[in-house]
């Protein structure tokens, strides 16, 4: 790796760790937070679900204005929204009572924080089209090892400190981020455009008719994290019938978290071998194996087998899907589209909380993983026909 890689590459991984450290601490541990200061279990639903459904809405919006490629850079936005994090747990370190207050900031930060993700995504492609050349699988792999390994470190951490550290450690992890992309400014290019080249796709219905096969994996994408998020959501529940513990579900999620690395790490590698098509479509149906593991586990030995599938499954699709829309997208649509991505991912997380838990309460674990094994099934199909569409229609265009 030549002397400027390892630079540009060292400084974005450090922003995606510290994402994904500060990730950790607002969405991991949210729960955890949330009931220290007072809140229900209904309060903390509608919290995140609140926030969740805001990030749905403003993630394609705040896209559409970095697209428009002025002031509101990738970096710029992305140093916006460190600042506003920043500020929202430093208040949220300062408040020590006030349900009200808490949960207004804490929905504010946490949907902040899941409309900034796409944009670091898409500032890996702006500034690899500058000439900063980037390994954005190990960026991004080292990223998921940032958020396992701060998850087991908070855990201790608030054991010992109290749930105070969770704020405190965001403060830290953000103030560094703010450094690091304040300074990670990408050399000026010049860039020539034809004219009638590069029209951005800002409302909803132009960009569909535009994109009609990647909206329809968008689609299938929300199926594939409706079983994702229940089993992220719901582990405690499905593992303690088989004899496991909270002990447990840390491994559980650590074994996860941290098999993403060497995935991620080696996933440009991958990709000159396998079409991005058919990496996706096997990331699909590893969400699918995934899902079935943890139906049909009857001791944690599965379970962990079922975890290790993420390696296959959200490894894979995170990083080629963000390719994917490089591929797919026009220049001035492609912040959108790993918005659109990443609203996939947050819309099955909402789906699976208003469903899942219900299921949970009136049929027990085993049902909601049925229910979530035939939503991946469809997710499955529907990725095929979407993917199917996409090469064919490229196909006819070289044509």
């Amino acid at each position: 790796m030549s002397q400027a890689k390892k630079f540009w590459t060292l400084r974005y991984i450090i922003i995606n760790a510290t994402y994904f450290a500060v990730y950790s601490g607002i969405h991991a541990y949210a729960s955890v937070f949330l009931l220290e200061k007072g809140f229900s279990n209904t309060l903390i639903g509608i919290t995140l679900a609140l926030a969740n459904i805001l990030s749905v809405v403003f993630q394609p919006i705040v896209a559409g204005l970095i697209d428009k490629q002025g002031k509101l850079t990738n970096r710029n936005v992305s140093m916006a929204s460190t600042a506003l994090l920043l500020a929202g747990s430093v208040l949220l370190l300062i408040i020590r009572n006030g349900i009200a207050v808490i949960f207004i900031i804490f929905a504010l930060i946490y949907m902040v924080q899941m409309v900034y993700q796409p944009i670091i995504t898409a500032m890996y492609f702006e500034y690899e089209a500058a000439g900063c050349h980037i390994y954005y699988g190990l960026a991004r792999g080292l990223g998921s090892a940032g958020f396992a390994v701060t998850s087991v470190f908070t855990g201790m951490a608030i054991g010992k400190f109290g749930v105070s550290i969770l704020m405190i450690l965001d403060i830290i992890f953000l103030s560094l981020a703010l450094v690091v992309l304040f300074f990670f400014r990408k050399p000026s290019v010049e860039t020539t455009k034809p004219a009638g080249a590069d029209v951005a796709h800002n409302n909803l219905f132009s960009f569909i008719k535009t994109y009609p096969s990647f909206m329809l994996f968008v689609l299938g994408a929300v199926c594939f994290f409706f079983a994702h998020n229940a089993i992220n959501d719901y582990i405690i529940q499905i593992i303690t019938p088989l004899g496991g513990t909270e002990a447990s579900m840390g491994t559980a999620v650590f074994i996860a978290a941290l098999l993403e690395l060497p995935t991620m790490a080696l996933i440009d590698k991958i990709m000159k071998k396998v079409s991005c098509k058919n990496l996706l479509l096997f990331a699909g149906a590893a969400f699918l194996v995934k899902t079935l593991l943890m139906l049909i586990a009857r001791n944690m030995a599965v379970v962990y087998i079922s975890q290790a599938m993420q390696m296959f499954a959200y490894a894979v699709f995170i990083p080629v899907s963000a390719y994917f829309v490089n591929q797919t997208m026009a220049r001035f649509d492609q912040v959108k589209g790993q918005a659109y991505i990443n609203c996939s991912i947050t819309l099955g997380g909402v789906f699976s909380s208003l469903v899942c838990g219900r299921l949970l309460d009136i049929k027990g674990p085993d049902f909601m993983l049925i229910v979530s094994l035939i939503v991946t099934a469809a997710g499955l199909v529907i990725a095929f026909a979407a993917l199917k569409l996409w090469r064919e229609k490229r196909q006819s265009a070289v044509s």
